[in-house]
C-alpha cells in the first residue's frame, strides 16, 4: 500500500472476514513510503486483530516488487497470496485459491478479477468487458489447453519455495507478475487458473489513469519479452504449441507499434503513388485475413465471455471497444518508444501508482 487511505480498510476487512482457519492466516499489510494515513489505518487493524501485521517501509527502494520481497522474507506460511490495496476478495476466495497447491507441481495459481465499479461510466463498462474476456475466455482457454495461464500481480498466490527457487522478483521489471510466471514455467513449475476464485477490483474511471496503466503494462511486458522469448523457444521440455503461445503472449504489446508503422507506411506509399491495383488487392486481402483472426479475436473473446456470464445485454457495447483498441495502439507505441529512448541513455523507467477513486 502506498497512499491507500481511500481503500486500505476495505481490503483488510475483507481478509479478516475470510472463511479460512484463523491459525493459518497471516495478513501482512505493507505501507510503502506512504505520506497519508495509510500506516495509521494499518496499525489500527494490527492492534485490533493479531492476524494482521503492519510493515512500514520508509527507507529502501520503493515499488511493489521490492516491497513484496521484504514482506515475503518475513512471512511464515508456505503459500503467499498477494492483493493490491483496491481489491476486495470474496469470503471463500482464499480456500479455493490454495486448494490447487495440493499438487506439489503447482507453483502459482491465479484467480478471476471482476470489476466492482463497472457501472460508473463508459470506460468502466468497456473495462468490465475486457476483464471478462481476459479471464473467462483467455485465461481459461490457456488452462484447459495446458498452456501457460498468467499469474497476475494481485488476486493470485504462489508457493514461497518456488518463489525463492527462481530468484524472486526483479525490482527493475514493471510487471513482476509476468516475470514470475515465466520464471516459474522455465523452472518446471505449473501455473494454474481458477475461474471460480473471484476477486473484485476498482478499474480506472478516467482515460488518463487508463493510459498510465496501459503504459506500465506495455513496458513491463516488453521487458519480459526480451528476457524470456528466446528461452521459451530453446528451453527443453516444452511442447511446440506451448512455445508458440508463450512467445505470442510475450510479444502482444509489440503489435501496436507494428500496426502504427504499417499505417504510416501505407499512407506514405499511397501519396507517393507506389500502390498499383495488384498491391492494393493484396493489401486489402491481407488486412481482411488479419482482421478475421487477429484484430477481431478480442471481440470474439468478449462476445463469448458475455454469453458465459449470462449477461447478453452487455454485448451491445462491443462495437465501442474500438475506442480501447485505438487508444492502446497510440499509448503502447508511445510508451515503447519512450522506454527505448530511456534505455538508450541508461535511464530507468520507474513504477507509477494507479490512482484510486473509491471513498
Amino acid at each position: 500500500m502506498r497512499n491507500e487511505e481511500r481503500v486500505a480498510d476495505h481490503i483488510l476487512e475483507a481478509l479478516l472476514f475470510s472463511d479460512y482457519p484463523r491459525d493459518r492466516l497471516e495478513i501482512i499489510a505493507i505501507d510503502d513510503h506512504s505520506t497519508d494515513r495509510t500506516l495509521e489505518i494499518i496499525e489500527y487493524y494490527a492492534r485490533r486483530d493479531p492476524r494482521v501485521r503492519a510493515m512500514h517501509r520508509g527507507n529502501g527502494r520503493p515499488g511493489k516488487p521490492a516491497a513484496l520481497d521484504d514482506a515475503i522474507a518475513t512471512a511464515t506460511g508456505d503459500i503467499v497470496a498477494v492483493f493490491d490495496a483496491d481489491y476486495i476478495p470474496g469470503r471463500g476466495l482464499l480456500r479455493e485459491l490454495v486448494a490447487p497447491f495440493m499438487d506439489p507441481a503447482v507453483g502459482a495459481v491465479m484467480g478471476r478479477v471482476v470489476p466492482l465499479n463497472c457501472g460508473v461510466n463508459l470506460l468502466t463498462r468497456l473495462l468490465d468487458l475486457e476483464r471478462a474476456a481476459g479471464y473467462q475466455v483467455d485465461q481459461q482457454a490457456r488452462h484447459n489447453l495446458r498452456l501457460l495461464p498468467q499469474y497476475g500481480g494481485t488476486a493470485g498466490a504462489f508457493r514461497k519455495k518456488a518463489y525463492y527457487a527462481v530468484g524472486g522478483f526483479d525490482p527493475d521489471v514493471l510487471t513482476e507478475d509476468t516475470e514470475l510466471t515465466f520464471r516459474l514455467r522455465l523452472a518446471g513449475w505449473t501455473v494454474m487458473y481458477a475461474n471460480r476464485c473471484e476477486c473484485y477490483e476498482e478499474v480506472p474511471q478516467t482515460w488518463r489513469v487508463r493510459t498510465d496503466q496501459i503504459r506500465r503494462w506495455a513496458i513491463g511486458h516488453t521487458q519480459c519479452f526480451r528476457r524470456f522469448a528466446w528461452k521459451m523457444i530453446t528451453e527443453p521440455g516444452l511442447r511446440s504449441i506451448e512455445r508458440v503461445d508463450a512467445v505470442m503472449l510475450l510479444g502482444i504489446y509489440l503489435i501496436a507499434p507494428l500496426l502504427a508503422l504499417a499505417l504510416i507506411a501505407s499512407l506514405f506509399l499511397f501519396f507517393k503513388g507506389g500502390m498499383n491495383v495488384l498491391s492494393v488487392f493484396l493489401i486489402t486481402f491481407a488486412i481482411m485475413a488479419f482482421n478475421s483472426i487477429g484484430n477481431f479475436a478480442s471481440f470474439f473473446q468478449i462476445g463469448t465471455a458475455v454469453l458465459l456470464d449470462g449477461s447478453g445485454d452487455r454485448v451491445r457495447l462491443l462495437p465501442l471497444n474500438v475506442l480501447n483498441f485505438a487508444l492502446s495502439i497510440a499509448v503502447v507505441t508511445e510508451a515503447l518508444i519512450t522506454h527505448g529512448g530511456r534505455r538508450l541513455f541508461g535511464r530507468r523507467t520507474g513504477w507509477q501508482k494507479t490512482e484510486r477513486f473509491r471513498s
